[in-house]
């Protein structure tokens, strides 16, 4: 009895693995073939940092040269006069222009994206919500030079009957005034984004809704909630924080976007409270237009504003990153 109890009694506390060996094994980077696979990886993301610590120093380094320079205030100047001697520019109608533009894209592209990732994923049927989310997915892989041309060429006309309408019931506010002239402004680049970055926030937003727990839905049906109920208390809550992942790409790509807007908007550099009448830049769109013909000194002028966008991309991903770190409760729908 004594050999049996000998036998069946757990190792001792030195044969046990370490919490090191533990690790690596749940890693899976006890054979060589796994330890060079995560070598790869690690050494793919550290590369990734330092890419990009390498652009931000070559646009600090370039801005550096040239705000040295600047006789106005690079935040508040409305003049961008950079082949003058010396150089006077500001970013403050680049940086108007390109989160207005920004924020009126989102306000109308996430609402229709997510309500057409919900038809897909619950309303539609199988037969139709193919065909559809075929043709999103087409759109997503359209350039942005054609978007630039339709936007110009058939959106642009087309919305004098849009704008004569803001301007009779909502003119008195200032910001939906029109003079009756060519409707490339910002709203009218705005809405040209919205269709820019709809497919992405949809096909995003449509993947994190299939994933909601199925068990889940099925037992509020059982309790007799409505579709829409089941919609409300399961599915969006738990795609949440992919909503939120999706709209945030979307603002990515409305925030840098470049020919479409050039294509579209009549810029100048001032800011004009109506939203309606051509004015107004974007800090792409100021780069396209004018980096061919720039100076030395007028292309370090620009490349300073593409490091005022750089900055602005990093904190809205930033900010998107703690959005959701503090929702740990969907954060399964990102992962």
């Amino acid at each position: 009895m004594e050999i049996s109890a000998q036998s069946t009694a757990p190792p001792a506390p030195a044969d046990r693995p370490t919490p090191t060996e533990t690790k690596r094994a749940a890693r899976g980077a006890t054979r060589p073939g796994d330890r060079i696979f995560l070598g790869l990886s690690r050494g793919s993301g550290i590369l990734l940092l330092l890419i990009m610590a390498a652009i931000a120093v070559f646009l600090t380094y370039r801005a550096s040269l040239v705000l040295s320079k600047n006789e106005g205030n690079f935040l508040t100047t409305f003049e961008w006069n950079a082949t003058a001697t010396p150089p006077v520019f500001g970013i403050a109608v680049l940086a108007f222009g390109t989160i207005v533009s920004s924020v009126i894209a989102m306000a109308i592209a996430v609402p229709v994206a997510v309500g057409i990732a919900l038809f897909l994923t619950h309303y539609a049927p199988k037969k139709l919500a193919g065909p559809i989310a075929y043709v999103v997915d087409l759109l997503a892989a359209v350039p942005s030079i054609v978007y630039g041309l339709w936007g110009v060429l058939f959106l642009v006309p087309h919305l004098d009957g849009l704008f004569g309408w803001l301007n009779d019931y909502f003119g008195w506010t200032g910001v939906f005034s029109w003079d009756e002239g060519p409707a490339r402004s910002l709203l009218a680049a705005g809405i040209l984004l919205a269709i820019m970055i709809l497919p992405i926030i949809t096909n995003v937003s449509r993947e994190v809704f299939r994933q909601a727990p199925l068990m889940h839905q099925e037992a509020a049906l059982a309790l007799g909630a409505t579709r829409w109920e089941v919609i409300r208390m399961s599915v969006l809550p738990f795609g949440r924080s992919g909503v939120i992942s999706a709209s945030m790409l979307g603002l990515g790509r409305a925030l840098g976007e470049t020919m479409a807007v050039a294509t579209v908007l009549s810029a100048d550099f001032d800011i004009h409270l109506s939203l309606l009448n051509p004015g107004g830049g974007t800090f792409a769109q100021n780069i396209a237009a004018k980096y061919s013909e720039a100076s030395v000194d007028g292309r370090d002028a620009l490349i300073a504003s593409g490091l005022v966008l750089f900055v602005i991309t990093l904190l809205v991903n930033g900010a998107a990153r703690l959005i959701i770190a503090r929702r740990k409760e969907y954060s399964g729908a990102n992962a």
